[in-house]
C-alpha cells in the first residue's frame, strides 16, 4: 500500500508541477473577439485523458468545455472559450471571447446590485 500511496503522492506532486509551468499569451483582439493562446507544457498534454482526443486519431485535442480545460489545470477569468486547436502544435489551446467581456459583465452587475430591493422587514 505504501508504494501506491508514494506513486499517488509523487504523479500529484509533478502533476502541479506541470500546471504552474502552463503558459498564458497575453490577449489580443480584432473587432469582435479577444484572443488568447495557452501553451500546456508537454508532460502535461501527455496526461490529459483519451476521451479529450479527437476520435480520428490525429492527436488533437477535441474542443473543450469549460469544466474540461478547468479540470486539468487551465486557469483563466470567466467568460474564455475552447475554440480552436492548432494541429502541427497540438499542446496549444486558443481560447477566445467576446471583446470586453469584463465591462460587460460589471455594468450588468452593477445595474443587477442597484435593481435589488431591499428585503422588506415584517
Amino acid at each position: 500500500m505504501a508504494t501506491k500511496d508514494a506513486k499517488a503522492q509523487e504523479a500529484a506532486r509533478k502533476l502541479e508541477e506541470y500546471i504552474e509551468k502552463i503558459h498564458y499569451s497575453e490577449r489580443y483582439s480584432d473587432d469582435e473577439y479577444e484572443y488568447r493562446h495557452v501553451i500546456l507544457p508537454k508532460p502535461l498534454f501527455k496526461m490529459i485523458p483519451k476521451h479529450f482526443f479527437n476520435p480520428d486519431n490525429s492527436g488533437t485535442l477535441r474542443l473543450l468545455s469549460e469544466e474540461e480545460w478547468r479540470g486539468i489545470g487551465i486557469t483563466q477569468s470567466l467568460g474564455w472559450e475552447h475554440y480552436e486547436v492548432h494541429a502541427p502544435e497540438p499542446h496549444v489551446l486558443l481560447f477566445r471571447r467576446p471583446k470586453n467581456y469584463d465591462q460587460v459583465q460589471a455594468a450588468m452587475n452593477g445595474r443587477n446590485a442597484a435593481g435589488k430591493q431591499p428585503a422588506k422587514r415584517k
